[in-house]
């Protein structure tokens, strides 16, 4: 291999990919926990997220926002740990295709982006996995 390709393809960077993936998990994890976890702890904030939702048209708003609150939670953890990642990450993907459609697409691309950002992480990591400095990567040398 040439110098020049090396340098076209980024080769040496190649083994990086678990550190990367640790990082996305790392950030995805830590932002759901710091959003999610006044929902799940602080009075009032739950009831105030269930009205948020009933505004926007979602059915049963009372029992979906403590679920996506919990669920948002629980994957995050996950995520962090590296455990059942691949799990987590349809988690996230799925709640924020959720609030694509029924809230963020009136926002357009700017209101979307995030929640999109979101849905892309977490098909990534339940496509590639969560790398090898994780929990699953620990069980799977163990098996």
């Amino acid at each position: 291999m040439t110098s020049l390709h090396r340098l076209i393809t980024l080769t040496p960077l190649r083994g990086g990919h678990h550190l990367v993936l640790l990082l996305i998990r790392l950030l995805v994890g830590g932002f759901l926990i710091v959003s999610a976890a006044p929902y799940g702890f602080q009075t009032g904030k739950l009831a105030e997220f269930a009205a948020f939702m009933s505004k926007h048209g979602f059915v049963a708003a009372h029992l979906l926002a403590p679920l996506s609150v919990w669920a948002m939670l629980l994957a995050s953890l996950a995520l962090i740990a590296g455990l059942a990642t691949g799990w987590a990450g349809l988690v996230v993907a799925f709640n924020f295709v959720v609030a694509i459609v029924m809230v963020d697409r009136f926002q357009g691309i700017d209101g979307s982006f995030p929640s999109a950002s979101l849905v892309a992480m977490g098909l990534l990591l339940a496509a590639a996995g969560p790398g090898g400095y994780a929990l699953d990567a620990w069980i799977a040398r163990r098996a």
